[in-house]
């Protein structure tokens, strides 16, 4: 009897440890689910509604490269990194001098010839005016000797007398005929020299073009920026690839664009539904994919007018394009990199705002899970703001622990 009993003690006192430990560990796994749930604190300060959108960035202003209109044969021979920075003045593509050069070569020597064929046709002129004068002279002293023999014709015979009248007949037909025949010269050697001297100025302005045509053998960047090569279209639009060297170049050809960096614009396509909710000269705040880290402050200068129609998703939609100007462009930024916008509509001051993530439906009204000692607590809330990351509510104090997960899911 009394070893029963004692068998009866045994098992009532190790039911009781067994109920104990149960209740014990239980309510330790309780404590322990509700304090590793994730949470995070509520905060307080400006809440920021916001339009979320996409885009990409993109120069206000550039520049293009343009082969010159008036040289041809442009075979290209160098160019500048594409991508890479260039400087307001450094060269970015040059193309084959040979052909101009040998071209200039050759204007020059023709250019010489023209000037040595002016110089001798000067001298000759000079020469010629030389002995003119000298044979002008000779007739007007001739005339004038003439002249005088006639003048004695009362003190000689009436046969010397007409002799002499008729020698001076003759000298001074010789005078005139020799006056004439000087303009003659003149006129001559005027008209040859003018012609000599346009066929200069046509070799020297040949030269110049040769000149000019071998300067721009080779393009400078007018800005700073970064070099972006465009497709060659001269074998046709399909598969065009970018320039490179030992393209041929037709003149004309816009070969690059250089963006202006100071002038970049984060573009977003802003869905039709939220075009009501946006206007220009909000703030922006910007998030380059490339640089998660930064957040970049943006003014909103532009928004189309008009709606593009985009078919990437079924069925299509119908977008605005809005035009951000960054303040403070960070010089890694170049054109094209994605980005994300945030467009804020108002700002409300001293708001207590909690993740998205923390708010919860409970009985059909908005709640939140607040931490009390060792478990969380539901507390309603009103909403008042709401943005993609945060929800501005009502009801809980700032630095409170809100639980991101419902605890029951948990359990």
């Amino acid at each position: 009897m009394k070893r029963y009993q004692k068998f009866l003690l045994r098992a009532a006192i190790l039911l009781i440890v067994a109920a104990g430990s149960a209740l014990a560990i239980r309510e330790f796994r309780r404590a322990h689910d509700a304090v590793s749930l994730p949470f995070a604190r509520a905060r307080k300060g400006d809440f920021l509604e916001l339009v979320r959108c996409r885009g990409e960035l993109v120069a206000d202003r550039f520049v293009q490269v343009i082969a010159p209109l008036d040289v041809p044969d442009l075979q290209i021979i160098w160019m500048a990194p594409s991508g890479s920075e260039v400087k307001a003045g450094e060269a970015v593509v040059r193309f084959d001098p040979s052909r101009t050069q040998q071209d200039l070569v050759e204007k020059q020597a023709a250019l010489q010839q023209a000037q040595a064929s002016l110089d001798q046709a000067k001298a000759h002129s000079r020469i010629t005016i030389d002995q003119d004068a000298l044979d002008l002279a000779t007739a007007q002293y001739q005339a004038e000797r003439a002249r005088l023999e006639a003048s004695k014709k009362s003190v000689v015979s009436a046969i010397q007398g007409e002799e002499s009248a008729i020698d001076l007949a003759m000298a001074e037909e010789r005078l005139k005929v020799r006056q004439a025949a000087i303009a003659v010269h003149r006129r001559a050697e005027e008209r040859t020299i003018a012609s000599l001297e346009r066929g200069l100025r046509t070799a020297q302005a040949q030269v110049d073009l040769a000149n000019s045509h071998l300067a721009k053998m080779e393009l400078k960047s007018p800005l700073n920026g970064v070099i972006n090569y465009l497709p060659n279209f001269s074998q046709g639009w399909v598969n065009a690839q970018p320039f490179k060297v030992g393209d041929h170049a037709w003149p004309g050809a816009t070969l690059a664009e250089i963006p202006d960096l100071a002038t970049l614009q984060m573009e977003s396509k802003v869905d039709e539904t939220d075009r009501g909710l946006i206007q220009v000269g909000s703030d922006v705040l910007v998030h380059v994919d490339a640089f998660p880290e930064q957040v970049l402050r943006a003014k909103l200068v532009a928004i189309t007018p008009l709606t593009e129609r985009s078919f990437n998703e079924w069925p299509p939609t119908r977008s605005f394009r809005a035009y951000a100007q960054l303040e403070k462009p960070d010089p890694r930024m170049r054109p094209g990199m994605n980005a994300g916008a945030d467009l804020i509509r108002t700002r409300i001051p001293d708001a207590i705002s909690i993740p998205v993530k923390a708010l919860f439906t409970r009985n059909g009204k908005p709640a939140v899970y607040v931490q009390a000692q060792d478990q969380y607590v539901p507390r309603e809330v009103r909403v008042k703001a709401r943005n993609p990351d945060e929800v501005a509510v009502e009801g809980i104090a700032a630095g409170v622990e809100v639980a991101l997960t419902e605890p029951q899911e948990k359990q």
